[in-house]
């Protein structure tokens, strides 16, 4: 190719993901619309009919309390598993915690975990996650009514209808559908889950937690079901001072690979959620607040909150009753089933996508200092992981651009050079592309921007 005619398409503005063609478009067009309001609402209500969920809450009874949800949530994974010959494995993965200011005495926290491994690199692993159990005002209340409508049985909700849709499927890489317990405690289940896949060499390359996703009214009278947020790290929490100090010279404070992980989410919405417009919200979390990606962020592995724009405090938390006219308390009336079905739709996509792309790009470089041109280079996968790469995409934007907004693809190599392109104006990446179109997120260079291995 000539340089002339390079530079023409170096010009071109296009969306890294508006050119998901071919089958995998067709597939997650697909996909998100075989998401079911009804059966999310059905599960919601099952879940809300346990009457409490809170952590400390009874375990024996078959009726009522966290034992019998995270039971009924196991089943429901097995049922999924069977309609799909066995192609989820599942699992408890569980530990004790005492000691602690909301949990006192030494208590089992149970996780419900289902794994639909990959074809060709089972070890890459995508996660969604859904919280289990439920609070009133008292988080040391165990026993009194707890709904947790929305907070979190919409959430939890969302995995089981998502495992539902994607089983049916077979992807590339493997997809971890997991139902936490105690959030409201301290976010232990999710410490668990964290440490549980360390040890088991887990290669979680992104967790999307779903953490309140069906209100649609919020405290500050504002009605919206076509907005959501995404909620982003900008600088990874497990960054050595020698990493800081290489992104105080190369940039990358709004480029961990948190934060790509919801430009792609924001793509994947414009492309595939008829009437739903993702929000990034620059922050790990609400304002001082806290959500169950947070751990694996600790333990170094991508993560994401996704949950409504509007909360309505009186909703969460609340005892149920009646003040002054407002009725208090997480029930079924403050659930929109159908928005709970777009958020759910929202992850289908996601997860099908990133676990139909070939292994991200690893071991991203730039350079391109004083020169009028800008190189980069990263390291390509070999053997079976590496089955479906069709080859590579280069992407840049200005710095303060939220979004990607250049793109070219470079094909099946490990290196390549933009002419022209000053690396003093812009932020670069590199995502890898599979045969059927599917993508990965972007990846940053150099530390500040890595996925973890």
């Amino acid at each position: 190719m000539s340089r002339l005619l390079l530079a023409a398409i170096l010009f071109i503005i296009s969306s890294p993901l508006a050119a998901a063609e071919g089958e995998n478009a067709a597939l997650l067009h697909e996909l998100q619309k075989n998401v079911s309001a009804a059966r999310i609402e059905t599960d919601i209500t099952r879940l809300v009919n346990f009457g409490t969920r809170h952590t400390l809450s009874e375990t024996e009874s078959e009726t009522r309390g966290i034992g019998a949800a995270r039971r009924w949530i196991k089943s429901e994974f097995e049922a999924i598993s069977k309609d799909c010959g066995g192609c989820l494995d599942v699992i408890y993965v569980s530990d004790f915690v005492e000691g602690e200011t909301r949990i006192p005495d030494r208590t089992e926290i149970v996780n419900v975990i289902a794994i639909q491994r990959g074809q060709h690199d089972p070890d890459r692993i995508v996660m969604m996650s859904g919280d289990i159990d439920s609070r009133v005002s008292d988080p040391l209340n165990g026993t009194s009514d707890s709904p947790g409508a929305n907070d979190n049985a919409s959430g939890m909700a969302g995995v089981l209808e998502a495992a539902r849709v994607l089983s049916k499927q077979k992807f590339a890489g493997t997809i971890v559908y997991a139902g936490l317990s105690g959030e409201e405690q301290g976010l232990f289940g999710g410490k668990i889950l964290a440490k549980y896949a360390l040890d088991q060499g887990w290669r979680i390359k992104a967790v999307l937690n779903n953490d309140m996703i069906g209100n649609i009214e919020g405290v500050d009278g504002v009605i919206d079901n076509s907005t959501a947020r995404v909620f982003s790290e900008g600088v990874r929490v497990v960054e050595t001072p020698e990493e800081a100090r290489i992104r105080r010279f190369t940039g990358g404070e709004v480029d961990s690979a948190s934060r790509n992980l919801a430009r792609y989410i924001d793509q994947l919405a414009d492309d595939f959620i008829p009437n739903l417009d993702v929000m990034m919200v620059y922050r790990l979390d609400r304002f001082s607040r806290g959500g169950h990606h947070r751990p694996f962020n600790e333990a170094g592995m991508p993560g994401v909150r996704i949950m409504e724009t509007h909360e309505n405090y009186t909703r969460q938390h609340q005892d149920l009753r009646t003040e002054e006219g407002v009725a208090y308390g997480d029930v079924l009336s403050g659930v929109n089933f159908d928005y709970a079905r777009k958020l759910t739709s929202l992850n289908v996509a996601a997860l099908a996508a990133m676990a139909s792309a070939p292994p991200f790009p690893a071991n991203v470089e730039i350079e391109g200092a004083v020169r009028p041109s800008t190189t980069l280079k990263w390291s390509k996968p070999s053997g079976r992981a590496a089955r479906n790469l069709a080859g590579y995409r280069v992407h840049w934007r200005l710095t303060d651009a939220p979004q990607w907004t250049h793109s070219i693809d470079v094909g099946d190599v490990s290196e390549f050079t933009l002419e022209n392109i000053v690396i003093d104006n812009y932020f670069f990446g590199v995502s890898s592309v599979a045969k059927d179109g599917a993508q990965s997120p972007v990846v940053f260079p150099g530390p500040a921007g890595a996925f973890s291995e």
